[in-house]
């Protein structure tokens, strides 16, 4: 059957033309745009791209902050026929952007006025685009840009010469293989891929993660994520699109950090039902609460730690936990708590919060116990750009704390070993995955679909496996570590741990390829350093501070070790013998974390090859070596 996501928006007008579809903030409110109005503008400003001369099949560019204007500019791109290349407003380097939008083959580019001097600095360079649409009034306009308004004005003048049908007619003659996107991945390795989506991946993951969530027409959600990415996408506005809901978008700042600063404004202000996280994200809220909390004294601290462990145990790590057995004493000073303490930090959310779902990378579950306490639980999913991107979640229904969750529906999994052969259940190995979800391949790379897609299944190159109905994602299957007799490990929960545990310790990546043993590349957290220092009397600055210091890290680490509080967690064998402590974090700018905010691993690998050495000498495995000295 038939179904493009202009089917499933014309469909959603023609059940819900009165409600809010899209909230965006410009001056001192959020306006509401029914589905109705949301129609108009789309078409009016797809006429205007069908008489600018997009045709279909044309490859367009998106490069804008998350709005009203981004989302009615795709379905725009939709109705006349083209695919969107969404960007990252990250993406400050020219040859990021440059690449993608050569290597895409645009022919048109929609930009906000704010990220306009990024198209404008690389234009010469791009001779295969026509035109670059401004979304925002700017004083002066160069070759090859054009208004929004102009292009709405050239679609009118259209009219005049055609019928509507003409143009309804493209839309309607988009079918389910037609590509809807080219999403390009955030280049772990040496070139990011363009993953195609087609319409059809897009409207069956609607459907799909509706298998494991309810939402109706009187939802609201606030969309922090960047548009570019297909969570946002997907989870952000196309289910809520499809149930009649309402979305809103973050107001845009005049810079990026003044857009970051409305975020909690405008929380309060949508109240909304739904909000999509990233552990980045999830570890930042969670900061703040902290620290609101301890500004309050000392009273108020311990009343909310108290509280927060009692909840914690009464609600277990799973539905069936809650409030069982022995747990049902907890529940009175529970009550009392939420009402007295964790209800004033619901409002800080809306108040109206019935949960966060998050994605990316995986989520400690030590946070995910932290948000539950709370009243606001925050479900981890699964999910990848190849797969539109949900796989699997936890939800309302069912969850389970250190799971991924239960598989959306319909969809077909296997776990596989390193040749491809699937494995007994109960056994870990690769995630491969069937799905009407499953993309089209990469964009002009045939090599990498050919590996990554094999009659259908789609290779996630993650490892894990699935137990009572759940999945669990234990990291990448290929950049598992091996250690020197052969054992294959995943380092992602390791070192989300050292990030958790360690409050030295802000960032951190292992190493081992059948090494004598672990290391640890970390950055450090200088003020934590600092105030510890300061106790004693001593200094980064000095000698003997910069090496207790390093005494403080190892005796953190030194926690997972037998003896330790949180021996348990891992195999000794597995955890870092010595570490080397970074001049610099990884960030954006140098390149070690993508626009998902995870690292880079194989990039960190490359920058820092020279320390990785040193530390399988006999100078670099003592921690208080000159290098981490120096680097502190």
């Amino acid at each position: 059957m038939k179904k493009t996501l202009v089917d499933l928006f014309e469909s959603s007008v023609e059940q819900y033309p009165d409600h809010t579809f899209l909230l965006e903030k410009t001056k001192d409110k959020f306006e509401p745009t029914t589905y109705s109005q949301v129609r108009d503008q789309v078409y009016a400003f797809g006429l205007g791209l069908v008489a600018l001369g997009v045709r279909k099949g044309d490859n367009m560019a998106l490069l804008s902050e998350g709005r009203n204007a981004w989302i009615i500019g795709e379905l725009a791109m939709f109705y006349a026929g083209a695919t969107n290349v969404p960007l990252s407003i990250k993406l400050e380097e020219a040859n990021d952007l440059l690449f993608r939008m050569i290597h895409a083959e645009v022919k048109y580019i929609m930009v906000s006025g704010q990220q306009l001097k990024k198209i404008r600095s690389i234009i010469d360079q791009l001779p295969l685009v026509e035109k670059v649409i401004v979304l925002d009034e700017q004083t002066a306009y160069q070759e090859k840009e054009i208004p929004m308004p102009e292009v709405i004005r050239l679609g009118q003048e259209w009219l005049q010469t055609h019928p509507m049908d003409e143009f309804l007619a493209i839309g309607r003659s988009l079918q389910n293989d037609d590509y809807a996107t080219i999403t390009y991945t955030s280049g772990t390795t040496a070139d990011p891929k363009g993953v195609i989506l087609t319409h059809r991946n897009y409207t069956a993951n609607v459907e799909q993660s509706l298998s494991c969530m309810d939402i109706d027409s009187t939802w609201r959600t606030l969309i922090i994520l960047p548009l570019d990415h297909c969570f946002a996408h997907v989870v952000g506005f196309y289910i809520f699109m499809s149930k009649g809901a309402s979305v809103a978008t973050v107001q845009v700042g005049k810079t990026g950090m003044e857009t970051l600063k409305n975020i909690p404004v405008n929380i309060k202000e949508i109240k909304p039902y739904l909000i999509l996280s990233v552990p980045a994200l999830a570890k930042n809220f969670k900061k703040n609460i902290e620290q609101a909390i301890r500004s309050q004294g000392k009273v108020a601290k311990n009343l909310f730690y108290s509280g927060l462990n009692a909840a914690m145990l009464y609600y277990g790590e799973s539905r069936e936990e809650r409030g069982r057995g022995w747990r049902f004493l907890l529940k009175p000073y529970v009550a009392l708590v939420d009402r007295l303490v964790f209800s004033k930090v619901r409002q800080n959310f809306g108040g109206e919060l019935r949960f966060f779902i998050g994605g990316g990378a995986l989520l400690d579950k030590d946070l995910q116990k932290f948000y539950y306490a709370l009243g606001m639980p925050m479900y981890q999913g699964y999910g990848l750009s190849e797969a539109t991107p949900v796989i699997s979640t936890n939800g309302p229904r069912r969850y389970q704390f250190g799971s991924s969750g239960v598989l959306v529906k319909p969809l077909d999994l296997k776990i596989c070993d390193t040749d491809g052969k699937e494995l007994p259940a109960g056994e870990k190995g690769e995630l491969v995955i069937r799905g009407e979800n499953v993309m089209a391949g990469y964009w002009k790379n045939p090599v990498s679909t050919a590996e990554t897609v094999k009659d259908g299944w789609l290779y996630t190159g993650d490892m894990g496996y699935m137990k009572d109905g759940l999945l669990y994602v234990l990291g990448r299957f290929k950049s598992l570590l091996i250690s020197s007799d052969g054992e294959k490990y995943s380092p992602e929960g390791i070192e989300e741990a050292l990030v958790e545990h360690c409050s030295t310790i802000d960032q951190a990546i292992l190493y081992n390829n059948q090494s004598p043993y672990t290391v640890a590349l970390i950055t450090v957290n200088k003020e934590v350093l600092k105030k510890y220092l300061a106790h004693s009397g001593l200094s980064l600055e000095n000698e003997e501070g910069r090496k207790e210091a390093i005494r403080h890290i190892q005796s953190q680490i030194g926690r997972f070790r037998k003896g330790g509080d949180l021996a348990d967690l891992f195999p000794e064998r597995w955890l870092p013998t010595t570490f080397a402590v970074l001049p610099e974090a990884f960030t954006e700018q140098n390149g070690m974390v993508n626009s998902t905010m995870k690292i880079v691993r194989g990039k960190v690998e490359k920058h820092y090859a020279d320390r990785i050495e040193h530390l399988f000498t006999p100078e670099g495995k003592n921690p208080l070596n000159n290098k981490n000295m120096d680097s502190i």
